[in-house]
Formats: C-alpha cells, sequence, structure tokens
C-alpha cells in the first residue's frame, strides 16, 4: 500500500535531486528518507530512483507515481480537512497564491472578512502570475489560485481541469501624465490614438496583451521602458516619461499622482477568477476562502 509520507518525499527527492537536499527541505535526516524511498519501493515492487554521481534520477516508474502524486496528496488534504471539519475541530489551513494586484485589492478584505467568521481558519499567502500560479495549484503547491485571463484569448480550456470561482471582470485603462492632450477627456478614447506615444509595459502578460491590442489597431507601440511593478508603470507615466495601459484592478490598487485614466476603445477586458482543484474545492476552509474572494470581488465591482 502506497503511503501519503512517502508519496511527499519521492516528490522532494524528484524536486531537490538528492537525499540529503529532501531531507532538509522536509525537516529530517538523510537516513531517513532513504528508509522511506526503501519502503516506497518495496510497497509498488519496483525501482523509482536511480542514482547517477552525486544526484538521483527518476526511473520510468517513478515519474509515473511523482506525476500522479499531486493529485493523490490533494484527495487526502481533501479528506482529511473534511472529517476534522465534521468531527467539531473548527480548524483548517489554505495556501493562497495570488498576482499582485489581487494581493492588494482583493484578497486584504476576502482575509480579514475569512478571519472574522472563522477565526480557527489559518491562510498563507505567496505571489505568483498566471500561468505559474495554475501550475503550483496542480502540483499541490496550493489550495487556492487568483489568476485572470483576457477575453476571447486562446487556450479557454486550460482550467477545463479544475473548479473556476468567477470573481470580477476587470477592464484595461490607459494612464497618462498630468497635462497631456488626453488627460480629463470625458468617455472613452480609440487606443490608435497613442500610436505615437512612449509606452511603458507592465508585466510579461499584459504586455503581451498590449502589443496584440496595438497591433490589432494598426500599430506596434514603441516600449521605451518595461517593468513588473506597477507603481513604478505609475510613476514612470506620472514623470511624463511615456503612456501605459493596466487593468484597472492595478491603478486601484496603487495611488497615482499626476496620472490621470482613460478609458479605451475597443473595450479590453480579463476575467479574474480564484482556482482550486475539484477534491480541494469539497474541504471546508478552502469553500469559505472562495466565497469571500467571490464577495470581495463583489465589492469591488459595485465601488466602481
Amino acid at each position: 500500500m502506497i503511503e501519503a509520507r512517502h508519496l511527499r518525499v519521492l516528490r522532494a527527492v524528484a524536486s531537490t535531486g538528492s537525499f540529503s537536499a529532501a531531507g532538509r527541505e522536509l525537516g529530517c535526516t538523510q537516513p531517513a528518507v532513504s528508509q522511506q524511498m526503501k519502503a516506497l519501493e518495496s510497497s509498488v515492487g519496483t525501482p523509482l530512483l536511480v542514482r547517477t554521481g552525486r544526484e538521483m534520477r527518476l526511473t520510468q516508474a517513478g515519474e509515473a507515481l511523482v506525476r500522479h502524486a499531486a493529485g493523490i496528496i490533494a484527495g487526502l488534504t481533501a479528506a482529511e480537512e473534511e472529517v476534522a471539519a465534521i468531527a467539531g475541530l473548527r480548524a483548517g489551513r489554505v495556501r493562497l497564491v495570488s498576482f499582485p494586484s489581487g494581493s492588494s485589492t482583493l484578497v486584504p478584505t476576502a482575509l480579514a472578512a475569512l478571519r472574522a467568521a472563522h477565526p480557527g481558519t489559518r491562510v498563507s499567502l505567496e505571489e505568483a502570475e498566471p500561468p505559474n500560479s495554475v501550475e503550483l495549484l496542480r502540483e499541490g503547491d496550493c489550495d487556492v489560485a487568483l489568476a485572470f485571463r483576457y477575453e476571447g484569448a486562446a487556450g479557454a480550456e486550460e482550467w477545463d481541469d479544475l473548479v473556476v470561482r468567477p470573481l470580477l471582470t476587470d477592464r484595461l485603462v490607459a494612464l497618462v501624465p498630468d497635462g497631456h492632450r488626453l488627460a480629463r477627456t470625458e468617455g472613452s478614447v480609440a487606443i490608435g490614438e497613442l500610436a505615437r506615444e512612449s509606452w511603458i509595459a507592465g508585466c510579461p502578460r499584459c504586455r503581451g496583451q498590449l502589443v496584440e491590442v496595438c497591433e490589432g489597431a494598426g500599430f506596434s507601440p514603441r516600449i521605451d521602458f518595461a517593468t513588473d511593478d506597477y507603481p513604478a508603470v505609475v510613476g514612470l507615466v506620472g514623470a511624463g516619461l511615456g503612456v501605459a495601459v493596466l487593468p484597472q484592478l492595478a491603478v486601484e490598487s496603487v495611488r497615482p499622482r499626476g496620472v490621470w485614466t482613460v478609458a479605451l476603445e475597443p473595450a479590453v477586458r480579463r476575467e479574474i477568477v480564484a482556482l482550486t482543484l475539484p477534491d480541494l474545492a469539497q474541504v471546508p476552509a478552502v469553500a469559505a476562502t472562495l466565497d469571500e474572494l467571490a464577495r470581495a470581488g463583489a465589492r469591488q465591482s459595485a465601488a466602481r
């Protein structure tokens, strides 16, 4: 019989490449890792690891087992958490991964409400942009991932194996410095009116979307600056160094000074969602986190 603790050790060995490094990651000794790997190989009846010099290499059977380990561990975690809740322990742990503008807008409101309603639930937060955040979820390294995708973008089926909880729809807006000819513009403007401007680009995925939208309008943007830091984008625009296009949620996550936002046509929107695995969606702490994130998204939409 395969034990979950053995699978966790196997994943650690596969990711670190050695028994000693896996032991450090798991907080145990190298001999303990070696013993658990011997027990796992005895259970499955075939070698899972081959030593090559100072590193360990997975056999074909080992690769297959690692591939299935994340789903198995997620299922066991779901069972343990649900049983604990039914037994009245009122405890839970949720590992949340979010992209930066979600971390500073939706997440604080949701987690404050969650703590007030369920003080025994502990939530940890890490930041990652999609698709990295989605891969962390599939690999079993988080329980809930905030992600986004642009309307009409290819790969809509990439989340078909996940539980998708819509949070809000976020529109792209243009940022122009105070004193720009389009500052204080009422209504929306065509993105083609910014064709001759210097551009400041955001995160790689948003940067790709910017280029795609501009090329659809018949021009290629001249990108003079690029940064993943949204406050830096706003600061560069405010200093008069160029214009930018950012999701509205990103603008709301900072205090723009010397900057004006302008609605764009054609409208470009992104769908912001919370994702989890089907088994984890049944865990009470995860379900409560999804509910609070959805409420935070609704409040954010209503405030606009």
